[in-house]
């Protein structure tokens, strides 16, 4: 990955940004490969002057944008590890990782940073040096600091060393680090990415838009393996405002669209314009969180290719895909199904992944159709969590991982996802009723069904401007069981993630002062 740009250089894929990059707020928004190339050198440098050694943690807080992969690929030229953390968790949260941590450097920006001390936090003692992207900070080195020195030479490591660390989405508390090595995160997903499958892998002609969270774990992979492809063109959003994107995406109209769960959500308006900007878009891919069935007809509906594809992968930080769905226009049930196919998230990825569904209490397999807990067996398995090694080894079943999600087997072999063990509610499924209540209810941005034991489950309404039509409500749930009182939000009340998931506890906690559930939390 240290070399990845240099090796690329001689495509043709240009790549197109809604602003410019953190690292180079003067370069424009427009580069080729090549460019990128000697951009990622650049930061080796600065990187290297800023005192990074090889065997180093570097850690990059900043804010999101795809700069956050050429950070990590300059950290690890110069021998480092990078540690991708995102911008939008809480400077307490931020303060914990770092001290499981331990930098060498700090790379981040000076919002960051007083964000932490008004937060009571002094984020820059946990690193020996702190490099701040865009001004200056008390203690921390500047960007004149550290220009124009060498470029250091390629550092190899070894294929199963520690190349990078991302962490969890945090939905139920604070996120995990995840250690990924070259061998699971590069050669078992990444080099599987480069395969030009019919319909769905990356051609020469395409222009690709993403969309997402860059200090998670899905860009780094995406990048190693969509430079390889050279596709035309691609296209990075950093935000989720529909009237902002709007030009961006007519002027560059993607044919393939990855973006995160919340961010289609969000854009969704810009499919009911006369021009929309996906009107090209043959495949359309979602990863981190469940997809609801209005949110995916619109899409394929906005499109005028004659058989476009939507993919759902399902997966998690510590290993990747795991399994593989797509819907077509005429795949999704009505919507007045209680039983949503988004739900249904297709077999494990051919001989890559395989699954198995266990009793929560005895971890013994159960009958297909029986619900329990989902195990995985993959190559790309991380290899430890920072600082929470016990925890990691209490996930591990023999070979096998605990994904920590409630769902069952198919007769067909594929997976149907109830919830997260942690969310669950006795004899009923929160994902299946959100989806439900989102094809009822035409106003709604999103619906969150929230589960406290003893008392039925509380269902939350997202709207533009947080009132609910009750009429309307009473018509979606007069077959559903019983529900308290819906409560009626707007999408910024909602505590989310980095990558938009619901803070779920946090939620609860805000609405009702409990964070009990009904689930044991035990493989969070």
């Amino acid at each position: 990955m240290g070399v990845l740009f240099d090796e690329c250089a001689g495509s043709g894929t240009t790549v197109h940004l809604d602003r410019p990059f953190d690292i180079a707020p003067d370069g424009g928004v427009e580069y080729g490969v090549a460019e990128l190339a000697a951009l990622v050198r650049d930061a080796a440098g600065w990187l290297a002057a800023a005192g990074t050694r090889p065997g180093d943690r570097v850690a990059i807080v900043k804010a999101n944008h795809w700069d956050y992969d050429l950070l990590a690929c300059a950290a690890v030229r110069v021998g480092a590890v990078p540690a991708q953390l995102s911008a939008h968790l809480s400077a307490e949260t931020l303060e914990v990782l770092l001290k499981r941590l331990e930098p060498a450097v700090l790379v981040t920006d000076v919002g960051v940073l007083e964000r932490g001390r008004v937060e009571g936090a002094d984020l820059g003692s946990f690193a020996r040096r702190v490099l701040a992207l865009d001004g200056s900070a008390p203690g921390a080195l500047t960007m004149d600091d550290v220009r124009g020195g060498p470029v250091p030479a390629p550092h190899r490591r070894a294929d199963y060393a520690p190349l990078i660390i991302h962490h969890t989405s945090g939905t139920t508390g604070v996120p995990k680090l995840v250690v990924h090595s070259t061998r699971t995160i590069i050669d078992k997903l990444a080099r599987f990415e480069t395969n030009r499958v019919p319909r769905i892998g990356v051609r020469t002609d395409d222009t690709l838009l993403n969309a997402s969270s860059y200090a998670h774990g899905r860009t780094f992979c995406w990048t190693a393996s969509v430079m390889c492809l050279a596709p035309r063109r691609i296209t990075f959003l950093t935000h989720q405002d529909p009237d902002r994107a709007d030009p961006l995406l007519r002027a560059h109209p993607p044919t393939v669209v990855e973006a995160l769960p919340a961010t289609f959500v969000r854009l969704q308006p810009l499919t009911e314009r006369l021009d929309n900007p996906f009107r090209r878009a043959r495949l359309f891919i979602s990863t981190y969180d469940a997809m609801h069935p209005p949110t995916i007809r619109a899409y394929l509906t906005a499109s005028r290719r004659r058989s476009p594809l939507w993919m759902q992968g399902w997966g998690q930080t510590e290993t990747g895909p795991l399994t593989f769905r797509f819907h077509t226009r005429r795949s999704l049930h009505s919507k007045y199904s209680r039983k949503p196919d988004t739900r249904n998230l297709g077999r494990p990825v051919p001989v890559k992944t395989r699954l198995r569904v266990v009793d929560p209490d005895t971890l013994r397999p159960v009958r297909r159709g029986q619900t329990g807990l989902i195990l995985t067996r993959t190559a790309a398995l991380c290899l430890d969590y920072v600082g929470e090694h016990e925890r990691y080894e209490a996930k591990r079943v023999g070979k096998w991982w605990n994904t920590g999600d409630l769902g069952l087997r198919n007769r067909d072999g594929s997976v149907h996802l109830l919830d997260r063990e942690v969310d669950r509610i006795t004899d009923l499924s929160c994902l299946e009723l959100e989806d439900v209540l989102e094809d009822r209810l035409a106003a709604a941005d999103e619906c969150v069904v929230l589960g406290c034991p003893g008392v039925p489950p509380l269902p939350v309404v997202v709207t533009e401007d947080g009132s609910l039509d009750h009429a309307a409500w009473r018509r979606a749930t007069r077959d559903l069981p019983l529900l308290q009182d819906p409560v009626g939000l707007t999408w910024s009340e909602v505590p989310r993630t980095g990558t938009g998931k619901v803070r779920r506890y946090a939620l609860l906690e805000q609405l009702t002062g409990r964070t009990d559930t009904s689930g044991t939390g035990r493989w969070t």
